[in-house]
């Protein structure tokens, strides 16, 4: 299969993309690790993390034969988006339409997620050749606007970044998305006593819902 099409599948089974933003690039690994444990096959680090591009080349180099599709988040220009993909980011994901790393993506055949809100915005950043749009910011309109937005466009592989929780993700999921992006409830499980098997226990517990609302 090739390369963008079997990332692209990970994505698909998986529902969901967890998005590591921590404080530094030691949290953002031990969480990354604790949550492919817990089933996680798709993750977004992030590059606001000092020293992302060497998360994702570590965990690209450690799990990429598994399946697991370690992708890098944040990445706002052509530049970035090429060091990611040499690290070897096997997705890359905006949170704003930026031309320049789709065509930096497509170039190497690379999917991306590109963030977007507005009807226009959407529409705009399949045309650039985005492969998923990232619907973002996502609290202020929550599942309602995205059900809002989906009326017209169902046709768009949709996926609300943020305020996805196991509690209203079969909500997101009948509103139409096709997948959803998750941060907090996972990434910061731990943060209640510094035990990472908490990141482990809470990924399981989202997937398991993603799982469900699926059926």
């Amino acid at each position: 299969m090739y390369k963008k099409l079997r990332t692209l599948q990970t994505i698909d089974e998986s529902g969901a993309i967890l998005i590591v933003r921590l404080e530094n690039s030691q949290v953002a690994e031990q969480v990354a690790e604790a949550a492919i444990a817990g089933g996680f096959r798709a993750l977004e680090i992030t590059l606001s993390i000092p020293g992302a591009v060497e998360v994702i080349r570590r965990l690209s180099a450690k799990h990429g034969a598994n399946g697991v599709a370690i992708g890098a988040g944040t990445v706002l220009d052509e530049h970035s988006a090429y060091e990611c993909i040499r690290a070897g980011a096997e997705f890359l994901v905006s949170p704003q339409l930026n031309p320049a790393m789709i065509r930096t993506a497509n170039r190497y055949q690379v999917p991306t997620v590109s963030g977007a809100y507005t009807p226009t915005e959407l529409v705009n950043s399949a045309e650039a050749g985005a492969d998923i749009l990232k619907l973002f910011p996502t609290e202020a309109g929550g599942i309602p606007y995205a059900k809002s937005v989906l009326a017209p466009l169902a046709h768009l592989p949709i996926m609300p970044a943020g305020g996805v929780t196991v509690q209203n993700v079969g909500e997101w999921f009948a509103a139409g998305v096709a997948g959803v992006g998750v941060g907090s409830y996972v990434t910061k499980a731990w943060q209640q006593d510094g035990d990472f098997n908490r990141v482990t226990n809470a990924a399981k517990e989202f997937l398991a819902a993603v799982a469900e609302a699926r059926r």
